[in-house]
């Protein structure tokens, strides 16, 4: 292309061309509301200039401990003050993030943090033990930071070299921060299950984090210093980018370690909250709390909530609380929720169910997402708005991931065509909702925690009465879908039971992961052998 006059002599300069990064929303915040509220947890209270002086100094102590720009740093830890600043401190001095899920087994953790190179790992007392367990086999295992935390009942467990205060106790408040020279530098490593044996690390960089951020407060509208709960796992795709959309506002992190209905209720009354966000079942938590429990609070609340649709009735019970529900859509691999059932006012005037239908659809995309489309996989060819044709959920935009960690394969073909394929399969209504209609991939979503459906028979096929093992979703009113395992027992098995299946996987997996439910029967398949997994999702529902 021919350069034109506007390019003529005007080169991008430090002056007028900077690489986006969410790291600048803490330094702002802290410089206009120094004094503001940014962090609460039980009787800790810390304003926005201690926030940022504990950052710089964790990013200081990294560095000074010997972790390099580009290097990782683990975190395993719930909704506790030293997760919302490792979200800075870590970046900050260049490294890369990985938060781990808390709810996997030592195994799954030990090869994240081997393939993501983890040189520290920031861990709480809960998690002692699994953390323990997943380092012993390592090679070159991480430097562990103990977390203490006031709020967790059975006190300090260290297996530690220190512990998280000691560590920012060697870092300097006023340290030279690096911003990314190039905004497609990664910020953090977030590691999904997908549909295969083996966890595929998603990278995110520094320029969708920052948008995605931002768009969080598009979509809600969000006011100037929100209260916002932590009832959504920051371990989870960075808590939705929540931890820097919070910064951007100015706002209030409520922490919360342990998510209980009773103690939601009681925070979003006695703390102000105004905003929260999670899976259908802290919804259904809230909705079938005890009337003692339940609590009145005069200030809007408003809950994004993800997963698998609530429930009509669950909808209209949160929504009798005085909470506002908005339902998003997202992946792991677009940094959270990218599409969002935009609302239109006339809608209000519609019947409750109606109101609840509209809400269950996963909508419209994110404003800082650039281009959603269903279509198909193949082709490419968008599928008519009709609300009946299926085809894949595509996505193109900044807030689409840098691929898969080591793994090009994979990263290829997750964005061939120069698109993001989800492999969820959707319909297209002629308002251009989208609404989705079945997983491609078979994860099941279970209280917001993806679970893949492979890694489930894999531990059903290593019992030895087990000959064939198929797992779909089954629909769940507490937990949005739960493992159901259809299982063909061997000719000389003995008796077996269904507690004594879900016991083995338990055993085996995560305690999420194992079935909620065993049917033993014979495996529909085709012609070719291939179980008819849609057959079995429709007997499940029924089940």
């Amino acid at each position: 292309m021919t350069p034109s006059i506007f390019d003529q002599g005007l080169p991008p300069t430090p002056a007028n061309h900077v690489a986006l990064s969410p790291l600048t929303f803490i330094e702002r915040s802290a410089t206009i509301y120094p004094d503001y509220p940014a962090v609460v947890h039980g009787d800790t209270r810390r304003d926005w200039a201690t926030t940022w002086t504990r950052c710089r100094r964790l990013a200081s102590a990294l560095e000074r401990r010997g972790v390099r720009p580009g290097e990782t740093v683990a975190a395993m830890l719930p909704n506790v003050p030293a997760m919302f600043e490792a979200h800075f401190g870590v970046p900050l001095m260049g490294g890369v993030l990985n938060t781990l899920n808390i709810r996997l087994d030592a195994a799954a953790i030990a090869y994240m943090l081997e393939h993501g190179e983890a040189r520290v790992i920031l861990v709480d007392p809960e998690f002692s033990a699994v953390i323990e367990e997943a380092v012993a086999g390592l090679a070159h295992p991480p430097l562990i930071i103990d977390v203490d935390d006031a709020e967790y009942a059975e006190g300090p467990r260290r297996i530690g070299e220190l512990e998280y205060e000691a560590l920012l106790a060697e870092g300097d408040p006023d340290y030279a921060y690096r911003l990314p020279e190039d905004e497609w530098q990664a910020i953090s490593l977030n590691y999904t299950s997908g549909t295969t044996g083996k966890p595929k690390g998603v990278v995110y960089h520094h320029r969708g984090a920052y948008l995605n951020a931002v768009s969080n407060v598009l979509e809600w509208a969000m006011p100037h210093h929100p209260v916002y709960l932590w009832t959504l796992p920051m371990f989870h795709c960075n808590g939705w980018c929540f931890p820097w959309t919070i910064a951007a506002n100015a706002g209030v992190n409520v922490c919360l370690r342990k998510v209980e209905a009773k103690k939601v209720m009681d925070l979003i009354a006695d703390e102000g909250v105004t905003h929260f966000s999670g899976a259908p079942i802290i919804l259904n938590g809230l909705v079938n709390l005890p009337a003692t429990d339940k609590r009145a609070f005069d200030h809007p609340v408003k809950v994004t909530t993800a997963g698998a649709a609530p429930p009509a009735s669950v909808i209209a019970g949160v929504e009798s609380l005085g909470i506002e529900v908005t339902h998003v859509y997202g992946l792991t691999e677009v940094y959270g929720p990218v599409t969002v059932c935009a609302w239109h006012e006339a809608w209000n005037e519609l019947p409750p169910e109606e109101r609840a239908r509209l809400k269950a659809r996963q909508g419209v995309r994110y404003h800082m997402l650039e281009a959603l489309c269903v279509a198909d996989p193949d082709t490419l060819v968008p599928v008519p708005k009709d609300g009946a044709t299926v085809g894949e959920i595509l996505m193109r935009g900044n807030n689409v991931m840098k691929g898969y960690l080591k793994n090009e394969a994979a990263t290829r073909e997750a964005l061939e065509g120069g698109w993001y394929h989800t492999g969820d399969l959707a319909v297209w209504h002629p308002d251009g909702y989208i609404e989705i209609k079945d997983r491609a991939k078979d994860i099941i979503i279970s209280g917001g925690e993806n679970i893949s459906t492979i890694e489930v028979e894999d531990a059903l096929y290593a019992h030895p009465a087990v000959e064939e093992a198929a797992v779909v979703a089954r629909p769940d009113e507490k937990w949005g879908e739960t493992p159901c395992a259809f299982v063909k027992l061997k000719a000389e098995a003995g008796p077996v039971t269904e507690r004594e299946i879900i016991d083995y996987c338990r055993a085996r997996l995560a305690h999420f992961k194992a079935p909620k439910t065993v049917i033993f029967t014979e495996l529909p398949k085709t012609s070719t052998g291939k179980i008819q997994k849609f057959l079995l999702r429709e007997q499940a529902r029924t089940q």
